[in-house]
Parts: structure tokens; sequence; C-alpha cells
């Protein structure tokens, strides 16, 4: 048959590349967001086409045969060029409107935070549309964003960097359950717990001189910005970054325990990376989010 059809079946080289990349038809077809049958036909389709197996069972684990496994790392560096490339002609293409798309694994940082304060960025730089998203997975140089904000992550290309913020954690409360209180409400409060920042709670109890037999574990949460309604209404408490908190504590629906403050030694770092269609822009960005950081810090210290 293959000789009957010699129309590269580009579809099927792309599904193929993810199936080595994910390692299953399952986790293939949960990236690229179709059903492990399309998966599966598109595979048939590749193998027709060749007229040998790219894919062999091996018991209950499929792998890839030798030859699929020199197509795949032939042509996978090539696909990834092409898809990259017509995203930021895509781009560059809209309108002509100046943009530029923040990448984030700070989801509660961009929510409480960033975002709130994304007007004034765009209003000092003449309208620039800003795109936000966040991924909790490390950024490959095809990934599709002009800046990286995290904590934990970094970029495999070159960019400028920027410290924006030293963490400072501080346990905050409903002001009708803990103000007026002392440190020693933790012993009493549960505290809940975050799924997406395991170091927070320990990494506090220790600069506390407390350890877990010390408090009571309230409920789980996966994110801060989940768990921040359930502190600011319940009877509980929350071990979390300050300057996502800092609003609330001015406005009154949180309180800060006296004496609660402490570094977690982690870093906030922005990247702009060299490959964005604004560069300038994204350095600008940076400076601009690390003075916001700076500004914030310093009226958290007062």
């Amino acid at each position: 048959m293959a000789a009957e059809n010699d129309e590269v079946p580009l579809n099927a080289i792309r599904v193929f590349v993810t199936i080595a990349r994910e390692g299953s038809v399952t986790r293939a077809a949960s990236a690229l967001g179709i059903t492990q049958s399309s998966v599966s036909r598109y595979l048939a389709v590749l193998q027709d086409y060749f007229g040998t197996d790219l894919v062999e069972r091996r018991g209950r684990r499929s792998e890839l045969t030798q030859f699929g496994r020199l197509f795949a790392s032939t042509v996978a560096e090539s696909l990834d060029t092409v898809c990259f490339t017509a995203k930021r002609m895509r781009r560059r293409n809209r309108s002509g409107v100046n943009r530029i798309v923040v990448r984030t694994s700070l989801s509660t940082f961009a929510h409480s935070f960033l975002i709130p304060n994304l007007q004034a960025f765009s209003a000092e730089m003449d309208g620039v549309v800003v795109d936000v998203i966040s991924s909790l997975s490390p950024p490959t140089s095809c990934d599709n964003f002009d800046i990286l904000i995290t904590r934990d992550l970094s970029v495999i290309e070159p960019a400028d960097d920027w410290v924006i913020y030293n963490e400072e954690l501080v346990c905050v409360g409903s002001p009708h359950h803990v103000a007026g209180k002392t440190l020693s409400i933790v012993r009493s409060m549960p505290i809940l717990n975050i799924t997406s920042r395991p170091d927070i709670l320990p990494t506090w109890l220790r600069a506390m001189n407390l350890t877990a037999k010390d408090i009571e574990s309230g409920a789980r949460y996966d994110h801060n910005y989940l768990a921040l309604p359930a502190a600011i209404t319940g009877k509980c408490l929350l071990v979390v970054p300050e300057i996502i908190v800092a609003d609330l504590v001015r406005g009154g629906a949180l309180h800060v325990i006296p004496g609660s403050r402490a570094p977690s030694g982690m870093q906030y770092r922005a990247y702009s990376v060299d490959r964005s269609d604004n560069p300038e822009i994204g350095r600008a960005f940076c400076r601009w989010i690390a003075r916001l950081c700076k500004r914030a810090a310093s009226v958290e210290a007062a």
C-alpha cells in the first residue's frame, strides 16, 4: 500500500512523535486531546506507510521498535521547529497589537498579585496586551511564552532574569477568630494544607520551633487561591507567602498573627526569553514586576 500512496502522513507523524515522548498510546491521547482509538488509527496509518512496525508489545507494555526509535529521534526536533515557527508567525500576524505572554508556575501569585496590577503596566506601555497562562510543567524552547515567572523552574534557553521577590511566610486567619491572639493559637486551630506547596508548612514550623505534632492538620487544598476563602470565612489558619495576602490583610479580610513572619528561603524569578517577538517589552515587564514586588515587600516590612 505504501508504494501506491506516496503522500507523507504528517498528522500521523505528529501523533507518533507524541507516543514516543509520552511513552504510551494512553498518555499520547491525553496530551493531544483525542481518543485512544484515534491515536491507534494514526499509528496504523504510519506503520502501513512504512510497511513495518513502529511499536511492539512487551508483555503489558508497549515499546518502540528499533526503526520506531530511529524515526522518532530523527524527526522530533524538526517537527518541534515547524510547530514553534508556525506559532510565532501566527502571533506576529495578529493585528499588529503589542502583545506578550506571561507563563507562571505561581498560580496564586498571578491570581492575587500579578493580574490585579496588569492594567497599570498596560497603561504605562501604551496599551500592551498581557496574556497570562499557568503551568507547573518545566518549560521548553518550543512553548509559546515571552516571560516565565517562577519559584522552582528555570528556562533552558538564552534569557535575561531578575530576582523579583524573596519569599516571606506568614500565618493568617479570620480577624474574627485570631485578632488579638498570640502565636500560641496555632496549637488550637487547624492549619490548612496546600498540596501544590508541601514545603511551606514544614519550613514555617521549623522557623517557629514547632513540629507537626504541635499543630492540628486542617483541610487540604490544591492551591493557595482555593484555600484563601476558607481562611477568610472559617475557623482555621493558613501559612502563606505574605505577598499574596497583603491586600487582604490591608483590607481587613485576613489578620497576620504577630510573630509568625519567617523567610522560606525561596526566590521568585522572572525570565525574559531571547526568542520573544517583543524582547524589549518583555524586559520592561520584568523590570516592572521587580519594582512592584519590591514596593510590596517594603510595605510588608513596615
